[in-house]
């Protein structure tokens, strides 16, 4: 199956019931721990906070500041190296379409749990919107049945300055708001600071999670959203030596 606009009906028919090897992700999560070896800190209480929610099953959307191709993996290794990693297995990752065009990349995207995104700028506009809708729809039902949802909500790399956050697109704010209308589900800033530009040894700020109530709109998410992964960046940065 091609990963292609055109193709995105049966694109996400197919990603709404895949189910990734829980063993094979979980070594791959510890692998990329081990190579990037991320320097994971937590923002006052937040890691008793984390804890208590993935032992209460609330769902995540873990919401990632996107500086360099290789935030997922840093991304990644962080998960294994705080107390989300109990949900390897059931975090979908969003990511960008092309990335699922070479087989083996796609195998690969596969085995970590990655749902493909059709960004306008790279697609038509009006057939990009339909896919959007349908992958948000996606993530929602997804996210009900239990699985988390690793997200980069400014939604394209930021080239412009590191330390101030890109608008955040509204998916997110679509997905936390579809999710917490029939289950618990909370929003999870992770913010990544990159010294004297290694990507080796980011410092990671994992933020305080904000449960999502049901009722809230999407613009409630996303302004609060803003304000939480902000805050994490300004710690990760002030952790990060230069």
């Amino acid at each position: 199956m091609k990963v292609t606009v055109e193709n995105a009906d049966k694109v996400y028919d197919f990603y709404t019931d895949h189910q990734q090897p829980r063993i094979k992700a979980t070594f791959a999560y510890f692998a990329l721990a081990a190579k990037f070896r991320p320097r994971v800190s937590f923002d006052d209480t937040a890691r008793s906070e984390i804890k208590q929610l993935v032992d209460e099953q609330v769902r995540l959307i873990i919401c990632i500041n996107h500086l360099s191709s290789k935030d997922q993996y840093i991304a990644a290794a962080t998960v294994a190296r705080s107390p989300i990693r109990r949900l390897i297995g059931r975090i979908r990752v969003l990511a960008k379409n092309d990335l699922f065009d070479d087989p083996k990349q796609k195998a690969n995207l596969d085995m970590m749990g990655c749902i493909p995104v059709f960004r306008a700028r790279d697609n038509h506009p009006e057939t990009a919107a339909a896919a959007s809708r349908r992958m948000i729809a996606v993530c929602v039902e997804r996210g009900v049945r239990g699985d988390s949802i690793a997200i980069f909500p400014e939604g394209t790399r930021n080239d412009v300055d590191p330390s101030t956050l890109l608008p955040i697109a509204s998916g997110v704010g679509q997905i936390a708001v579809g999710i917490a209308a029939q289950a618990r589900v909370a929003i999870l800033p992770m913010a990544i600071a990159y010294r004297d530009g290694t990507r080796v040894g980011a410092d990671v700020v994992l933020g305080r999670p904000r449960e999502v109530s049901a009722g809230e709109t999407v613009a409630d998410v996303t302004d609060a959203l803003r304000g939480h992964l902000q805050h994490a960046v300004d710690l990760a940065w002030a952790r990060s030596p230069r």
